[in-house]
Parts: C-alpha cells; sequence; structure tokens
C-alpha cells in the first residue's frame, strides 16, 4: 500500500502568504558577523573541547555549541534589520564538511543545537516585534565535489559518492526538521550532483517523517561565463532541479549583486517559482573584504526590485545588519515578482538547458 504524501508543515501557509504579499528579507553574512567578534580558539573549544587534538577556530558552526549567544545575538540582530528569514549557523555541519576536524560524531547534535539557537530568537523577535519571524535550515555544499576529480592526474576520481552525500545531507537535515525550522535551504551549489543528493536526502526525511517542509534551492554562478563550477548555465541548472519542485530558486555568493543582474534576470524569467537573490558585498578585494556599502548593495538590490525580479532578497558574504536594513527598505516600495505559468514541455538538461516544446 503506498503511503500517503507528506502533509505540509504547519507554518508552510504563513511562508507562502508572506511571500504573496510582499518581497521576503533573508539575513546576511554569519562569517562576517563572527569575524567582528574577535573570538580565539578558546570561545570556539569551550570547555567540552578543551583537550580535543585538532585546532578548532574558524569552525563557525561548533560555535552553536560552544557559544550559542553569540550565534543567537546575530540572529536577533538580523530580525530587528528587518529579515524575516534567517538562516541556522549549520554551512559546514556536514560529516563530509566537520571531517576535517574530527567532529563527525557531533553532527547530529552541532544541527540541532542550531536549529534551536535560531528558533529562540525568532520566537523572541516575533513576540517582540509583533511579526512572523522564520528559520531556515542552511544545507552548504561540503568541502568535496562528485562531478569533477580533485586530482588532475586522476581525472576518473571522485573524492565523495552520491551515496556518501546522501547519508551527510539525510544526517543533518533530520536534525534540522527536529530542531523547528520552517524551510529547508540548499544554498551555495557549485555542483549540481552534489545539489541532488540534497535534494534526494530531503524527500527520505518527508518521506521518513510525512512532514514536507518547504526547499529552499540557490545556486552559485562562479563568474563571467555564467556557469556553476560544474559546468552548467542558470536554465541548464533549472532544469536539472525543477522536479523538486522548489519553494525558491535563486542565485548566491560568489558575485556582487550588479555582476548578478543578467543571471537573476535570466532566472525570473524562466522559473516557475520564486525567485530569490542574496549577493555578496560586492568582490571580494585584495585583503579577501568586501568593500560595498548598504547604500551600494541596495541600490542594486532595489533595482532588481523594480525590475519585477524578485521574491526573496538578503545578503552573502560581507553583508552586516546594516546591509539587510539598507535593502529592506530598498524594496519595501515593490511588489513581489509575480511567478509566469509556462506550458508544459520537455525540459533537458546537460551543461546546456534543452527545451522540446
Amino acid at each position: 500500500m503506498p503511503l500517503p504524501p507528506p502533509r505540509p508543515a504547519p507554518s508552510t501557509a504563513a511562508l507562502s502568504a508572506l511571500c504573496a504579499t510582499r518581497i521576503a528579507i533573508l539575513d546576511g553574512a554569519m562569517g562576517t558577523m563572527i569575524q567582528a567578534r574577535s573570538l580565539t580558539e578558546a570561545d570556539f573549544r569551550g570547555e567540552r573541547f578543551r583537550d580535543h587534538p585538532r585546532d578548532l577556530r574558524g569552525n563557525n558552526d561548533l560555535l552553536s555549541l560552544t557559544r550559542p549567544d553569540v550565534i543567537e545575538a546575530i540572529h536577533t540582530a538580523y530580525f530587528e534589520a528587518g529579515a524575516d528569514i534567517v538562516e541556522t549557523n549549520t554551512f559546514n555541519s556536514t560529516a563530509i564538511s566537520q571531517a576535517d576536524y574530527q567532529l563527525e560524531p557531533v553532527v547530529a547534535e552541532l544541527n540541532l543545537a542550531a536549529a534551536r539557537v535560531a528558533r529562540r530568537a525568532a520566537d523572541q523577535a516575533a513576540a517582540r516585534l509583533g511579526r512572523r519571524c522564520f528559520v531556515a535550515g542552511a544545507l552548504g555544499p561540503t568541502n568535496r565535489t562528485a562531478s569533477m576529480s580533485p586530482d588532475v592526474n586522476r581525472p576518473d576520481f571522485r573524492a565523495v559518492t552520491f551515496d556518501l552525500l546522501v547519508a551527510a545531507y539525510l544526517e543533518q537535515a533530520r536534525a534540522l526538521a527536529a530542531g523547528g525550522v520552517d524551510a529547508l535551504l540548499v544554498e551555495t551549489i557549485f555542483d549540481t550532483l552534489n545539489a541532488k543528493a540534497a535534494l534526494f536526502a530531503l524527500e527520505l526525511l518527508f518521506d521518513e517523517t510525512g512532514v514536507r517542509l518547504p526547499v529552499m534551492i540557490s545556486v552559485t554562478i562562479t563568474d563571467a561565463s555564467g556557469r556553476t563550477l560544474s559546468g552548467q548555465t542558470v536554465a541548464a541548472f533549472y532544469h536539472s532541479i525543477r522536479h523538486a519542485q522548489p519553494f525558491s530558486l535563486g542565485i548566491n555568493c560568489a558575485l556582487g549583486g550588479a555582476q548578478m543582474r543578467p543571471y537573476i534576470e535570466e532566472l525570473a524569467g524562466l522559473a516557475d517559482c520564486r525567485v530569490s537573490c542574496y549577493p555578496n558585498a560586492g568582490l571580494p578585494n585584495a585583503f579577501g573584504g568586501y568593500d560595498e556599502s548598504p547604500a551600494d548593495m541596495a541600490a542594486v538590490l532595489g533595482d532588481f526590485a523594480a525590475q519585477g525580479w524578485l521574491n526573496l532578497v538578503g545578503g552573502c558574504c560581507g553583508s552586516t545588519p546594516a546591509h539587510i536594513a539598507a535593502i529592506a527598505a530598498a524594496v519595501r516600495a515593490h511588489p513581489p515578482r509575480t511567478v509566469p505559468a509556462h506550458p508544459p514541455a520537455l525540459r533537458l538538461s546537460g551543461l546546456e538547458p534543452l527545451l522540446v516544446s
């Protein structure tokens, strides 16, 4: 006997209603805010990991366990700046990424703690601000790629398999869902095969729990070629993941808003779901920093909103609560993008899209 389809999560209707009413505001960078705190190795270790054999400074996700006060304060600052949705501090919280620190055994706990910290910040902000505040569970791309070899002398070699990625993402997603997130965000995608593993894991989770959370997807266009690192164009990527019926599809990271413009315009015309955009605060400078001011970033994204290209907007690397406040103000006067209805067609993809109508 076939299982019934998973039922929507309780907050899904409210999130959909928000996006129908206005352009929803995402948060900004987590790393920028953590770096501003000038935390030490002791902060990352806490008492629990005092004798851990690896250096832990820079493992920002671990702070959800060792300095949850810092992470909660950052989430709160973004809500105060106007964000409707914050992302959990879990960009690297898979067993694959945490293997660099020999912290695979605490991955489930990392994700559960991060989700609870974000949930607490959201609920307290909602009570204080008088509006619904949401949490998206962030699933990053991992530090491995399933499509390409890291060894130029062994083009057939892969540092990870599809099955290993699925297992890692399922472990992460289970804990995020248990921690009370409102949606799951597969973000900063540079390899479509990695993303497909994440999406497959989410479907396993929904079948397992009987509850379907909104799935948000965000790809990274690496340079002016207009392609992902694994070679796909925006349209080809869209065709590759459209079957997941995402709540939203967007572009984030790698580029500043100005450089992202042609790809967001293209995606806005293609996607039969909501479109998100959260660029970096410009391109990195010679010191790895980001120079685009809140006003600069808001001007670009405000224009995107005026063109009718956006349903959700925020910031990625280098952005701060000041950037998010400026962006929120810049898009406030503009209605959300109208999701187009496309006629049925056979949509295929390799590195390029193929439309058979």
